[in-house]
């Protein structure tokens, strides 16, 4: 027996819209939504938008053949929707809508999307998958003319797999009482750069950023002040009703473990030469989103440790893509305190779901409200649009640039590295020139991490 889908029936509306609006042509779209091992709840279709090159409008809508239907645009959609998505949400896979003459290569087409898709995504991915992580993805077939679903799955770890059937089942109020998790963390990470072009930047961050994250995924959490269990019940000791609306909301904590190695474990020291160096400090507003299908804590403790690994690599990514569009080159990294783009929501139409953006300084809602059309084909009125939740201008994530100009015995930056894998604590940077003298001084005093409710 294959897997079932659960359907949030504004999907069904929202796919039926599109038959009606033009029965004839080809459409490409995302689904979105939550996967357990059990069962896959979709609760977003969006459809592929329109893209615009060398003067001319090209869209995933067309009446050609399916061999034309650009690839690298619908990866790259599914890449910035991915982005969009608070914990516990992900793109589950995609849709395509054929008329009748173009069903007998739709599956083909499908598949060949559905590989290029999850490696775009899986491409940025910092956080571990699990052995409850589900490997497949949804594919969705619809004939424009008589309406008639094909629904199948796809092992996206084995490339040479054969399309599974699935089961496709809509339902109301899918999402409307998922218990939703939220957690402010301060984040200060000192970032060593030891060369100068892009390329070189974006090493050091990413090889940081992954170490800060295997730091998140270790740590502790706590849910309503108490130590998630993972095999207890998230929502224990209460009257469980799936068919409510009313959703509960859990604060959570992570607190992660500074431990120092034993005595006998091996250590290396590296001295890099720095050419500067960056950091990202700032608090992050996180949420996550569990289904009520007798969710565990450990299923609620992975989705928030996911969302926050999510948004801090992604605005720090989103900051350095929009300074090599703006410069062309790393001159765009100039020194000095730069805000980063923070995080703010929206409802998603019918399940009482949020999704995310990031607004740079410059921007306003309007903007946010443009990118949620764009990217997510519905309109969001401005005053629906939550900034408030990193709007403190002494929080609001930032991230400073430094430069060294002095001599080469300033430059010199030295790596502890502990060895044992079991051992998660935090990477330390120190400068100076005497290396043993200044290892002894800062050691408990730069590139610390705090965490806080």
């Amino acid at each position: 027996m294959g897997r079932s889908y659960f359907v949030d029936e504004a999907v069904e509306k929202y796919l039926g819209g599109l038959l009606a609006a033009d029965p004839g042509s080809c459409v490409t779209g995302l689904l979105a939504g939550q996967s357990s091992p059990q069962r896959d709840f979709v609760v977003l279709a969006v459809q592929t938008p329109q893209r615009e090159s060398e003067g001319q409008l090209k869209s995933s809508r067309g009446s050609g053949p399916l061999d034309d239907i650009d690839v690298e645009w619908v990866t790259e959609h599914a890449r910035q929707v991915s982005r969009m998505l608070p914990g516990g949400l992900c793109i589950l896979g995609l849709f395509l809508v054929t008329p009748p003459e173009l069903s007998k290569d739709a599956q083909n087409t499908l598949k060949r999307l559905i590989f290029a898709m999850d490696k775009c995504i899986s491409k940025g991915r910092l956080w571990e998958l699990t052995e409850e992580d589900v490997n497949d993805r949804v594919t969705l077939h619809i004939c424009s003319k008589t309406k008639k679903t094909v629904c199948k799955t796809l092992d996206v770890k084995d490339p040479k797999s054969s399309s599974k059937p699935a089961d496709w089942k809509y339902q109301t109020c899918v999402s409307s009482s998922w218990p939703m998790l939220t957690c402010s963390v301060e984040v200060d990470l000192q970032i060593p750069l030891t060369g100068s072009s892009s390329d070189n930047t974006d090493k050091c961050m990413k090889d940081c950023i992954k170490r800060w994250a295997k730091q998140i995924e270790a740590g502790n959490c706590l849910i309503s002040g108490r130590q998630a269990l993972d095999d207890s019940e998230l929502i224990s000791g209460q009257k469980k009703n799936l068919k409510t609306t009313h959703r509960q909301t859990f604060p959570a904590r992570i607190l992660v473990s500074d431990e120092q190695p034993e005595l006998d474990e091996r250590s290396s020291a590296l001295v890099q030469l720095c050419s500067g160096s960056m950091r990202v400090r700032g608090v992050v507003h996180c949420r996550a989103y569990i289904h009520n299908n007798k969710p565990k804590a450990r299923h609620a403790v992975q989705a928030i440790k996911r969302d926050i690994i999510n948004t801090v690599s992604s605005r720090v990514e989103m900051f350095l893509e929009d300074l090599l569009i703006s410069e062309g080159s790393r001159k765009g990294l100039c020194t000095g305190q730069q805000a980063l783009p923070r995080r703010v929501f929206a409802p998603m139409p019918f399940s009482g779901l949020s999704v995310c953006d990031y607004m740079f300084p410059d921007e306003s809602t309007a903007d946010v409200a443009d990118r949620l059309k764009e990217m997510l084909d519905w309109e969001t009125p401005e005053e629906d649009i939550d900034i408030s939740l990193e709007s403190n201008q002494l929080f609001s994530p930032e991230l400073e640039m430094t430069d060294s100009h002095s001599d080469d015995s300033s430059k010199l930056v030295s790596e502890v590295q502990v060895e044992n894998p079991h051992i998660h604590k935090a990477p330390q940077y120190y400068a100076g020139v005497v290396v043993a003298a200044t290892i002894a001084l800062l050691a408990t005093a730069t590139s610390l991490l705090y965490f806080s409710e």
